[in-house]
């Protein structure tokens, strides 16, 4: 089994239908280049810009189940093609920033909102947002088959944790829509990510010149072993240039299956009677 994930690349417009538009036409563009799954980098709708004056950032934020939504959930089934749309999401009591995935069915797999938002103290931080509370893994139909698959959103990343907990719910492949330099040390948090957890990671970023982003989409497979090598291997399949563009990067889950059944990675020597710090609130 094998699959073609198209990574997004692009440059938003600048306005809600100039996005929706956009969007639509890289569908069309990953379809033609055999694409099982398409990504959208970060809060696709409003292209990572967002107001922080209250009554402007609400009338920013979309609902789930409206129609810039809605047409990605039909897109998916016009297309037969797996579609995570992301999007500034009306919520209550402030927007969140989300991801929905949608089988090429059409129909909707999860809607995850970034658990960990940018909360720096700064003036255009994430702040004015509300974080998730919980990590989604879905069986997820393509027609190559069944794959398990969840998010994280940009930040989530530099947490261990999310990819852990998406591992030990049985995720095989995390897509990761992203919105910020992908240098290398972020690039290197993705690497480790995928070989802990023996999992793929498929990341989908902002071209540059949008601000604070400079491309570099990425899959990493997971993979570090294999029999007939004498060394490890490099686990990054694909990575983008800076610039705009629908790439696409093929997933060997065969592979990637096999390696999880073979090597000890992940589950098989966890000392979780050990860890319980990780989830107390007081720390040193």
């Amino acid at each position: 089994m094998k699959l073609t994930i198209a990574l997004l690349q692009l440059l938003p417009t600048g306005s809600l239908k100039g996005n929706m538009e956009k969007g639509i036409k890289a569908c069309f563009q990953a379809k033609e280049k055999g694409a099982d799954i398409a990504i959208f980098p970060e809060m696709w709708s409003c292209g990572y810009v967002f107001p922080h004056e209250e009554a402007s950032l609400r009338e920013c934020a979309i609902p789930r189940y409206g129609s810039f939504v809605k047409r990605f959930a039909e897109l998916a089934a016009e297309l037969d093609m797996a579609i995570a749309i992301t999007f500034l999401e009306q919520h209550e009591p402030k927007p969140r920033n989300t991801v929905c995935l949608f089988d090429r069915h059409g129909k909707i797999q999860y809607c995850y909102s970034k658990v960990h938002i940018c909360n720096f103290g700064e003036e255009d931080d994430e702040s004015v947002l509300d974080a998730g509370d919980d990590f989604f893994v879905t069986e997820l139909d393509t027609k190559e088959g069944v794959i398990k698959v969840g998010s994280m959103i940009c930040y989530d990343r530099e947490f261990p944790e999310s990819a852990r907990v998406m591992m030990l719910k049985g995720a095989e492949l995390l897509l990761v829509p992203n919105a910020c330099p992908m240098e290398l040390n972020r690039l290197a948090q993705l690497r480790g990510r995928a070989y802990e957890n023996m999992l793929a990671i498929a990341t989908c970023n902002y071209p540059a010149p949008h601000p604070d982003c400079n491309g570099h989409s990425t899959l990493f497979d997971g993979v570090v072993y294999l029999p007939e090598l004498p060394d490890s291997r490099d686990t990054c399949v694909f990575e983008a240039d800076e610039g705009e563009g629908v790439y696409v990067a093929e997933l060997d889950v065969d592979m990637l299956r096999e390696y999880r059944h073979r090597e000890v990675w992940g589950c098989k020597n966890r000392r979780p009677e050990v860890y319980g710090i990780i989830s107390e609130r007081n720390h040193i």
